[in-house]
């Protein structure tokens, strides 16, 4: 039964009238009164009874319509479903983020997204860098936001954020002061967001040291920024951390952001590269809008 014949029908139901159903479907009364012939030929039941004054649907023609009208509009629902999914309006997408893009990044993105796109969803997950890569290379990841530098083949990473490093000290240390510099740090014991967990990130803020004529001396690592801030507050060492996550903690520890420098923190998104669907270049789109990257 061809969705086209049923289409006829159900517009000649509604008017019941030929000529009329043919105006608003664009065809010639001869080739719609061919397809209801044809429509009643695969049913084998006659759906109209018609005379120069009247059309009217016969019992068979009756039970047909509703039947027809449903199915019609089950049709289109599956269209209009499939439409929206390719183009990027609806789905569901899990995305991994590194536990410092949650404080402001993550949650303003996910607002802005969901204002512009209501029909997709989310599973949000914290988990470190290294681990979102392997994720998104097995399938089980969708999109990650993650710590910068990271360049790995198949993967699409595009730069969200960025902003200084700024030196975390315990709050009534002796180097709890203005001016602080990355080289007076020389022969502080170091807490670290560990290399494991994002190794490009260990690499450019061990460079400031390096570049300041020392390698730190890293006494504990941990996979959470918010535990290293934590134990630097606890008198454990001192640590160099991305400014928007000392941010919270001005009563605690003393920070000085390190403006100067050129080198940066940052937080970019990354997707397969074999898989940039609609929806992941929405998603991309609206992360770099609200980052302003």
């Amino acid at each position: 039964m061809e969705l086209r014949l049923l289409r006829s029908f159900v517009e000649v139901a509604r008017v019941l009238s030929f000529s009329k159903a043919a105006h608003r479907l664009h065809l010639s009364q001869p080739a719609l009164s061919t397809q209801i012939r044809q429509l009643e030929e695969q049913i084998g039941a006659k759906l109209f009874t018609r005379n120069r004054r009247k059309v009217a649907l016969t019992v068979a023609g009756e039970a047909l319509v509703a039947d027809a009208e449903r199915l019609l509009g089950q049709v289109e629902e599956i269209r209009l479903r499939v439409e929206r999914l390719g183009s990027g309006e609806v789905g569901h997408l899990r995305v991994g983020f590194v536990a410092s893009a949650t404080l402001n990044l993550v949650p303003a993105v996910m607002v802005a997204f969901r204002r512009q796109y209501p029909g997709v969803t989310f599973s949000l997950k914290n988990i470190p860098t290294a681990e979102q890569v392997e994720m998104l290379r097995s399938g089980e990841l969708d999109a990650g936001f993650v710590r910068m530098p990271l360049r790995e083949p198949g993967l699409s990473i595009a730069l969200v954020s960025r902003e200084p490093f700024a030196i975390v000290v315990p709050k009534g240390h002796a180097l709890a002061k203005k001016g602080l510099r990355v080289g007076d740090l020389a022969r502080e014991p170091f807490v670290a967001y560990g290399e494991r967990w994002a190794p490009a990130f260990y690499q450019a803020w061990t460079g400031l040291c390096r570049s300041a004529g020392f390698t730190p001396t890293i006494v504990q690592e941990t996979g959470e920024m918010e535990t290293a801030i934590a134990l630097v507050a606890a008198g454990l060492g001192v640590a160099i951390l991305p400014e928007g996550v000392t941010r919270r903690h001005r009563g605690v520890v003393a920070v000085e952001v390190l403006r100067e420098e050129k080198v940066r923190s940052e937080i970019g998104i990354v997707v397969p590269t074999v898989r940039q669907t609609p929806l992941l270049k929405r998603l991309v789109a609206v992360a770099r809008d609200v980052g302003n990257c």
